[in-house]
């Protein structure tokens, strides 16, 4: 679970403005989104089981143009990421390498460098995002299941929704014992509750990523 890819020092943007594909070394293409304007961050978008990367990057794709945002969405090697299940994991590696390729690429604000998902890809950034505190000092996780972290690196700073209808993966099991714990655990958290079933409502998609960049 250890991303050993860091943010560095380069002289200019090689970033090519628009919506372009990524391959990936586990077999599979993600997406990356440039904005047109300045580049402020970057996002790592994360689908849930059985979603793919377009999925993932239309979470942040309405407002990255306004905050300057670059989102990079991979794609897991089977139906979810490997990390979730028994067995060797290639998607981890994956995002390791594209994401030294970006940083190859670019400038990036070590302070502006998120993880985040949706349901199995918010259980998956939650878990990178604590094992990998020092490179994503910002995770979102939008209706997470649990986090599977094999250690705890660096003071990330979380955001976290849910729906209190959420049948897939209910309130009472997931973030409502997932919050109080990393509280506990002395992380910053922001979390909010909302009326409604497993979704991204706008709104907080929009709050998050004015948070990222911040």
């Amino acid at each position: 679970m250890d991303l050993k890819a860091r943010p560095r020092k380069v002289t200019s943007s090689s970033l090519r403005r628009g919506t372009s594909r990524v391959p990936l070394n586990n077999g599979r293409q993600g997406i990356l989104v440039v904005p047109d304007g300045k580049v402020s961050g970057l996002v790592i978008a994360l689908h849930g089981a059985g979603g793919r990367p377009a999925a993932a990057a239309r979470l942040f794709d309405q407002v990255a143009d306004r905050v300057g945002l670059v989102i990079l969405a991979p794609a897991s090697t089977g139906t979810t990421w490997a990390m979730l299940r028994p067995g060797p994991d290639p998607d981890t590696p994956a995002l390791d390498t594209a994401l030294d390729r970006l940083f190859q690429a670019h400038p990036f604000d070590p302070a502006r460098v998120a993880i985040a998902g949706f349901s199995d890809g918010a259980s998956y950034a939650l878990s990178l995002g604590l094992a990998n505190g020092d490179l994503f000092p910002k995770v979102v996780a939008f209706s997470p299941g649990f986090e599977a972290a094999d250690r705890h690196q660096g003071r990330p700073a979380f955001f976290i929704t849910h729906g209190t209808r959420d049948e897939v993966l209910p309130i009472s099991r997931t973030s409502r014992r997932l919050v109080p714990a990393l509280r506990q655990n002395g992380y910053d958290v922001i979390y909010q509750e909302f009326d409604g079933a497993h979704a991204v409502p706008r709104e907080f998609a929009i709050e998050a990523a004015d948070w990222i960049v911040r």
